[in-house]
């Protein structure tokens, strides 16, 4: 934050996680959800109270960029960039895509509604690829999780003795 006529004030702070930039003589200003003009007025009507007609400037240094989570069953779980419009179908291509134990047909999406509660929803991406029908492909926001459950066969594979299949290990 830079203060054209009274240097002295020039600062660097960070948002909090609770919203707030804890400032120099000003104290606590609540900022999450502004736009930089936004905050640069919110910010300008706090030093009013110190200073006649600040001048302040805001720059960015950087800031928490929108991202997606896929998780289980697929190539590359972990957290991506959403730096753009981007699908569930599209999403998990971008983490690896499914393995073979996923289970198309029941992936799920959770989507944040507010600080205690998530929605989710069940959406069958095997019927959608099946069908060559994207139409009911739901489009991220920021902060969605997708979870790729295990299918059937490779949660009982473990409890299957390889022998019975007519697997016969190689001797050299």
């Amino acid at each position: 934050m830079v203060f054209e006529y009274t240097p002295e004030f020039n600062q660097t702070v960070t948002v909090q996680p609770d919203g707030y930039v804890s400032l120099r003589n000003a104290g606590d200003i609540y900022v999450v959800g502004e736009t930089v003009p936004e905050a640069t007025s919110t910010l300008t009507t706090a030093y009013s109270k110190l200073l006649n007609h600040p001048m302040i400037s805001i720059l960015l240094k950087d800031f928490v960029k929108p991202y997606f989570i896929a998780d289980g069953q697929v190539g590359h779980p972990g957290k991506y960039e959403l730096r753009e419009d981007t699908t569930v179908v599209e999403a998990i291509a971008q983490a690896g895509g499914f393995l073979s134990s996923a289970k198309h047909s029941q992936v799920v999406l959770y989507r944040r509604v507010s600080d205690q509660w998530s929605h989710a929803q069940l959406l069958d991406i095997k019927k959608m690829q099946d069908g060559h029908d994207l139409s009911e492909d739901v489009h991220l926001q920021p902060g969605d999780m997708l979870y790729v459950p295990k299918n059937r066969l490779s949660k009982m594979m473990p409890f299957i003795p390889t022998s019975s299949l007519g697997i016969v290990p190689r001797t050299p």
